[in-house]
């Protein structure tokens, strides 16, 4: 891109301040900026002036699950459909692994926190760990995709070669840094975080297929045969990835997506939850649901939203690509955002000053046409770790770790 040409396009979205230190910059840095301007898309932050529209949701209705007595009756018969998937090469693993470990006191990526109390126990190793039983169950290698972001991908990368992938075959583990968005003030102005670099944050856990196909890697999919991709996240240390009955059940079920869930431990618990809107599959957040929600009850009883995701889903490969056409729903975050003020200066804000722009997985799977939630035991596969101590921390994953077994 030509600096007319930004200054064109800067001018259509009312963005000229971005170039306010362009004369200043190096040969390197003027290029630098103006592929970054080329590449961002502006046309998503005129959504700020109405993101009260974008949150709105259609009519809830509760979604079944398929609950632990029904998996046990059928365990042998899902996991040998399961096994038989995985021999065959036609299932793959995504890490949403773009974060930091900023929460936790550390300046490294998420899964490099050391969860070990006698000896190292990274948070990459529980995962690598715990896909390497599905490996040895199966006899088979699943391809490993593992999304960084721009802020820890060369950390990352070097991590897991310097221990070896933790046993894990190098050849079967492939990278990919996730697509960008912009971050703006609350009149949808783009900050600069340096002189000569725009403010950018992850595009949310949504855009994690358009970043896959972006870096090339759904060629390596369609070659490989692979079907079925499980996506998860990096903070859970102890879920199962590729687990062959969830795997089989999905496939038995002959549903798009399957979704793993677990029963909720309090009404208000901070999980989304498994639910139809309009009809279709989606993800209720805990945030949206209302009182009359959370009291509902089904034929049974029981709370009517009981189940709530633990971000393991299932997607069928053929799906994803029918959804790559369409522009999925923008979701509108209020941040605090390192920016320059009018002197070029750095500031730190102590409270949310803008927004961040995303893409989530609860509306990829609002355009499947039908999901699997699957219960599993919460104490077994649900360990996330978002803080240092509490709820949800790593003061809670060391005990359920413990718990099942495992080391530290």
């Amino acid at each position: 891109m030509t600096l007319a040409q930004a200054k064109e396009k800067l001018e259509k979205y009312g963005q000229q301040h971005l170039l306010k230190y362009y004369e200043e910059l190096t040969a390197e840095g003027k290029e630098a900026l103006l592929d970054q301007i080329e590449a961002t898309d502006m046309e998503v932050l005129k959504s700020c002036k109405h993101r009260e529209e974008l949150a709105k949701k259609g009519v809830i209705t509760p979604l079944a699950a398929m609950q632990l007595s029904e998996i046990k009756e059928n365990r042998d018969s899902f996991t040998a459909t399961g096994l038989e998937a995985i021999r065959a090469g036609k299932v793959g693993a995504v890490l949403l692994a773009g974060g930091m470990g900023t929460r936790l006191g550390s300046d490294n990526p998420k899964g490099m926190f050391n969860v070990g109390l006698t000896r190292e126990l990274y948070i990459f190793e529980c995962i690598i760990h715990n896909l390497l039983d599905v490996v040895r169950q199966a006899d088979a290698w699943v391809h490993l995709f593992v999304m960084t972001s721009d802020k820890n991908h060369d950390a990352t990368v070097r991590f897991l070669k310097e221990h070896e992938f933790f046993g894990y075959q190098e050849e079967y583990v492939h990278f990919f840094t996730q697509e960008m968005a912009a971050a703006t003030d609350y009149e949808g102005r783009i900050y600069l975080e340096e002189k000569g670099k725009l403010s950018t944050s992850p595009n949310g856990n949504g855009g994690w297929f358009v970043s896959l196909k972006k870096a090339g890697l759904l060629e390596l999919v369609h070659s490989r045969g692979i079907e079925w991709l499980n996506v998860f996240a990096v903070d859970n240390v102890l879920q199962r990835i590729a687990d062959p009955c969830f795997v089989g059940a999905t496939i038995q079920k002959n549903c798009d997506v399957g979704a793993k869930v677990v029963k909720k431990n309090a009404p208000d618990e901070r999980v989304g939850v498994i639910c139809l809107e309009d009809g279709r599959p989606s993800i209720v957040e805990y945030y949206e649901l209302t009182q009359e929600l959370m009291e509902a009850k089904d034929e049974n009883g029981d709370p009517a939203y009981y189940f709530g995701v633990i971000l393991n889903y299932l997607f069928r490969v053929a799906e994803l690509e029918q959804i790559l056409e369409k522009r999925l729903p923008l979701h509108i975050v209020e941040k605090k955002i390192p920016y320059l003020n009018e002197s070029g200066e750095l500031v730190k804000p102590d409270s949310p000053n803008g927004y961040k722009y995303e893409n989530l997985v609860l509306d990829m799977i609002h355009q499947m046409n039908s999901c699997l939630p699957f219960e599993v035991e919460r104490e077994k596969e649900f360990a996330p770790i978002k803080n240092m101590t509490g709820i949800d921390s790593v003061e809670s994953a060391r005990a359920l770790l413990q718990k099942n077994g495992v080391k530290l």
